[in-house]
């Protein structure tokens, strides 16, 4: 078998670390994105570089930066861009490219520009405008209309932002006293989750049927606000069913939400003014109609009270016509009634003396026929005395109780009897009773 020449691989890497030195012996400015960020306790900071094409990545290196430099590249950077350094952030670094025999290829990050990580970030913003006014996402939101009284507003925003109490305050305890509902939604407001957060509460609160969507964010770096050029969340901005009015940054500041939203300003008591101004519009309308109402009504009132004046005249008139004609047809009724009221007083008076008459002898025939009515009853009552019926030689009998016997039942054999007479009484004792109903066939003797 053949022997074949051969180095080992110390010697290999020894040979490519000089290979490098040699290739690349200062430093260079290189432009890539973090794609991975890890401060570690010693005070190193351990990264990885990237670079994307086409949505994929097409070089990737490992990169360290010494604990000597760590805080002053990340403080400067900081200061400078309003943004720490992570992932995802592009930036243009210095470097010296380090070959170890252990760990291959390093780069030594030296020096950062942050100048450049704010014109990706220009240059991004310009692409998404361009993008979004080819789509017509520009104008949407201003064909949307804000009702002339809005009353129940989102707000957007976090609870501890710079300028959300100003807002608050600004707005609900206006010395007009207008009211207004507030419903505060909740979002990130810097960083990379911040456009997807709010996004969420752009579709929460679109939901609901608020009259506006206010997105209020106090002032910041550049980074910090770097969010509200999202592309994405423009569009979600564009195509929000109600009407979004945006409070973001300082006066020079203008934002791609800005652009696309229904209405823009710059600080949050400018936000709480662009609301209240709607009711003090409102307000003068109504001042200016209710003087236009007043002056109309004026005129109203002075030209009925002219009619109302000429009417009366011409009423007044009429009516002592009509008075004069009804005093004459008066005098003439009160002549007819007197006449009629004569002979009916007559006719009257004859009827009442007939009446009079009449009841005087019906009154006479009732009491002569009370009076024999009475007479007859006199009679009969004295023919029913037992007296007289007694001195006709009729007896009463009374039994031992003394009362009167209508029948023989009653009396037994032994009994004393009492017998009445006309003239007075006796007591007997009964010897013998005799029954028509059972004796009928014997002699009834005393």
């Amino acid at each position: 078998m053949e022997a074949k020449n051969y180095i080992d691989l110390l010697e290999l890497q020894t040979r490519i670390k000089e290979s490098i030195q040699d290739a690349f012996p200062g430093r260079y400015w290189v432009k890539a994105e973090i794609a991975s960020w890890s401060p570690r306790a010693n005070g190193h900071c351990y990264l990885s570089l990237s670079q994307s094409r086409g949505g994929k990545s097409v070089a990737e290196a490992r990169a360290m930066i010494w604990s000597w430099k760590y805080p002053q590249l990340t403080q400067f950077f900081e200061i400078s861009t309003g943004e720490k350094l992570r992932a995802g952030v592009t930036v243009l670094v210095q470097v010296q490219v380090n070959f170890s025999e252990l760990y291959g290829v390093s780069l030594f990050i030296e020096n950062i520009d942050p100048a450049f990580t704010l014109g990706e970030k220009a240059l991004e913003r310009k692409k998404a405008i361009e993008k979004l006014t080819a789509e017509g996402y520009m104008e949407m939101q201003k064909e949307l209309a804000l009702p002339d009284l809005p009353y129940r507003l989102a707000v957007i925003t976090s609870q501890t932002a710079a300028g959300y109490q100003d807002f608050r305050n600004h707005l609900l305890n206006n010395p007009e006293g207008y009211a207004f509902r507030l419903d505060l939604f909740e979002a990130l407001m810097q960083g990379e989750q911040a456009p997807s957060s709010i996004m969420d509460a752009l579709e929460e609160a679109g939901e609901k049927g608020y009259d506006a969507i206010l997105l209020l964010r106090g002032g910041g770096s550049e980074l910090d606000l770097a969010c509200f050029d999202d592309y994405d969340l423009a569009v979600a901005i564009a195509t929000c069913p109600v009407p979004v009015v945006t409070a973001i940054g300082h006066d020079k500041d203008v934002h791609i939400a800005d652009m696309v939203a229904h209405v823009s300003v710059k600080t949050p008591t400018a936000l709480a003014d662009l609301f209240l101004e709607a009711y003090e519009a409102q307000d003068a309308l109504l001042d200016r109609l209710a003087g236009r109402i007043g002056t109309s009504l004026q005129r109203l009132v002075s030209a009925g009270e002219l009619r109302v004046s000429q009417a009366d005249a011409a009423i007044r008139q009429a009516v002592q016509r009509r008075i004069g004609t009804l005093e004459i047809l008066l005098q003439r009724s009160i002549g007819r009634i007197s006449k009629g009221l004569l002979h009916k007083y007559a006719d009257v008076a004859r009827l009442r003396d007939n009446a009079a008459h009449r009841v005087q002898f019906a009154a006479q025939s009732r009491i002569s026929a009370e009076v024999s009515k009475v007479a007859l009853k006199e009679a009969l009552i004295k023919a029913s005395d037992p007296r007289n019926i007694l001195a006709l030689g009729y007896v009463l009998v009374t039994g031992k109780d003394n009362k009167v016997l209508k029948t023989v039942d009653k009396v037994a054999k032994g009994d004393r009897i009492g017998v009445r007479f006309s003239d007075g009484s006796l007591t007997a004792k009964v010897d013998e009773v005799y029954s028509d109903r059972i004796d009928n066939n014997q002699v009834k003797t005393a």
